[in-house]
């Protein structure tokens, strides 16, 4: 059990920092919401070795921590709705045969920019929001593939070092 919660506690410290250091990349295409995703990379990793819900617990803390520290009341709220829709896509996805690694983190990529969009366009009161909705489905695509290439990189080597360090406990 304390094992479980330092690794968790190492991966949402992990996911902070990767979401700061997105904060100071300029990655702007002119339209809100699209975002590299880093931290998706922990919450991925964390669904392929540690399991549905430490990964979910890690994403939430992550962006209460985030919000509380260098975001807003707004940017939790937009975040929280992205991570959990994108959340419950890649946990069903993981699930079916013949979804891979990245194809589960695409699919995430996607779902979150949805959830953000549906909360935007309710807070705002304007569903003309939603006509954004084809092009951050690309972005969501384009940089879920691209969390999901790393992850599947990386993913055999965090699984050896976790069971390795299963055997020395």
């Amino acid at each position: 059990m304390t094992r479980k919660i330092t690794i968790s506690a190492l991966m949402v410290a992990l996911a902070m920092v990767l979401s700061w250091l997105e904060m100071l990349i300029p990655f702007n295409f002119g339209i809100p919401g699209i975002k590299l995703g880093l931290a998706n990379l922990v919450v991925l990793m964390a669904l392929y070795t540690l399991g549905a819900r430490q990964a979910l617990l890690i994403s939430v803390v992550r962006i209460i921590l985030v919000a509380v520290t260098f975001g807003s009341l707004s940017a939790l709220l937009y975040s929280i709705a992205g991570a959990l829709l994108s959340f419950l896509v890649m946990f069903l996805l993981s699930r079916v045969k013949g979804f891979s690694v990245i194809g589960v983190s695409a699919a995430g990529g996607v779902a979150h920019n949805m959830g953000q969009l549906i909360v935007a366009s309710l807070v705002v009161e304007n569903l003309n929001l939603l006509l954004y909705g084809p092009v951050l489905a690309i972005a969501g695509l384009v940089t879920g593939l691209l969390i999901g290439v790393a992850d599947k990189a990386a993913l055999p080597a965090v699984r050896k070092a976790l069971q390795e360090n299963d055997r020395r406990s």
